[in-house]
């Protein structure tokens, strides 16, 4: 773990929390308190989220493994999260996710890991390049599965935020498929430089 940077590690542990995280919500139906112990888990992750990001910038350590791992952990919360809380099984009782905002939340994931590939295959280059669409969706996904925890506090305090994860998850669904657009423009934008290169031909 030596060769590993501080805020490589942080991310690591971003990673493997998101077993207690999923453990938690696989029990919400059974017990209240584990639905609390998923938010609190969720906290954990989000705070370290923040944390590895400014020890990164601050110790100007910044790596290519840490620009890979970042968006993995989010995307396997992401991906964790919606499934269960779109199961009738694992859902929090009376909000469940739509199947048709899973979907889309798990199909603009694979769509991006299956471009990466191509991408690679094609220019044999390793290309990360975080899209702006792709963060804002990334935080509205994140926002909806905590909205959708908090549920059924949220409908206690005032009627008008029951309507708050439904606004955050079709947001989040329009996000995506925006995403989706953007990574697969910037995709072929740079397979085509990269091939122009090669080609001794001048960039465009």
């Amino acid at each position: 773990m030596n060769h590993l940077s501080w805020p490589n590690r942080i991310t690591l542990l971003r990673l493997l929390l998101i077993a207690p995280f999923v453990i938690a919500i696989m029990s919400i139906q059974q017990t209240d308190s584990a639905r609390w112990v998923a938010c609190g888990v969720f906290f954990l992750m989000a705070l370290s989220d923040g944390l590895d990001g400014w020890l990164a910038r601050r110790l100007h350590s910044q790596t290519p493994l840490g620009k890979f791992l970042d968006p993995l952990a989010d995307k396997l919360l992401v991906t964790c999260a919606v499934i269960l809380l779109g199961h009738h099984e694992t859902c929090v009782p009376g909000k469940p996710i739509p199947h048709a905002v899973v979907v889309v939340a798990i199909g603009k994931d694979l769509f991006v890991v299956v471009g990466f590939i191509l991408v690679y295959l094609v220019t044999g280059q390793v290309f990360i390049r975080a899209q702006r669409s792709g963060k804002w969706c990334t935080g509205i996904q994140l926002a909806t599965v905590v909205s959708v925890l908090l549920w059924p506090d949220l409908k206690r305090l005032a009627h008008i935020l029951t309507w708050l994860p439904d606004v955050l998850w079709w947001t989040a669904t329009v996000l995506a498929v925006t995403a989706a657009i953007d990574y697969y423009r910037v995709g072929v934008l740079h397979t085509n430089r990269v091939s122009q290169v090669g080609a001794g031909l001048p960039e465009q």
